[in-house]
């Protein structure tokens, strides 16, 4: 813990449950961690989503703001926090990489190789601007929806390989529940960490990652084919536990 000044953190199934809103215990651990490190999140949803499910709970001061680093769709774009959320970069798709995208989506799904569920809360296919992200329940979809259909990430794995051969340009990769996330070749959770040092100057030996999807094909393993040390959770609760040690371990070492 002393030796890391940057902890990096996934949102969906890591701060919060998947599409809703980080819970006052988490925004608590979070506020507190800000005090004493700099603080990333890396996700597959817009910028609008963490506005609603991670900043519209977190309730940071302006001083803790500015060490907060935001990496909307798969780290596709980047917000630092300068009284306002500003973007350092975005890495948007043209219409003709948009439209080969999605056709290659819908060719997969009339095949039927993989069973779809029969009722949808929402769009399937939603365009993110720099990421095109399949939703097999609907983006609106309950948690527990979400849950029972793809728990191990079997059905998501047939599909990222179809899609591996249809998009050989692009990255495919597993996130959340039901999504699969797909950018520009190159630009996924590991190039948020290459931007990091970068911008930040922070080297990825100084930093940690903790996340749900670290298995391979998972959106989350670029970071650890990064080299950065990283901590495998199975939900918001397991996230918690380790907030808690990690402050407690500082708390130590600063009465020591």
């Amino acid at each position: 813990m002393r030796e890391k000044k940057l902890i990096v953190f996934d949102l969906d199934g890591t701060l919060a449950e998947s599409k809703t809103v980080m819970d006052a215990e988490m925004a608590t651990l979070v506020r507190k961690l800000l005090t004493i490190k700099k603080v990333a999140v890396m996700s597959g949803g817009r910028f609008e989503q963490f506005k609603i499910e991670f900043l519209g709970s977190l309730h940071g001061s302006e001083t803790l703001l500015r060490s907060l680093y935001l990496f909307p769709t798969c780290a596709t774009s980047f917000y630092r926090y300068e009284k306002e959320w500003v973007h350092v970069y975005h890495e948007k798709f043209s219409e003709h990489e948009k439209g080969k995208i999605l056709l290659a989506f819908k060719q997969i799904m009339e095949k039927n190789v993989v069973f779809q569920p029969t009722t949808l809360f929402g769009d399937v296919l939603e365009d993110r601007d720099s990421q095109i992200t399949y939703s097999a329940a609907g983006q609106k979809a309950p948690v527990e929806v979400k849950r029972a259909w793809d728990s191990d990430a079997k059905k998501r794995l047939v599909m990222k390989k179809m899609l591996d051969d249809l998009l050989p340009e692009f990255e495919v990769r597993i996130g959340g529940m039901t999504s699969i996330d797909v950018t520009r070749k190159g630009i996924d959770k590991g190039y948020g960490i290459w931007q990091i040092e970068r911008v930040l100057k922070i080297p990825r030996n100084r930093m940690l990652f903790i996340g749900d999807a670290l298995f391979p094909g998972g959106n989350d393993f670029p970071v650890k084919v990064a080299g950065v040390e990283c901590i495998p959770v199975q939900g918001p609760e397991d996230t918690k536990k380790i907030l808690r040690n990690m402050l407690h371990t500082n708390t130590r070492m600063v009465t020591a």
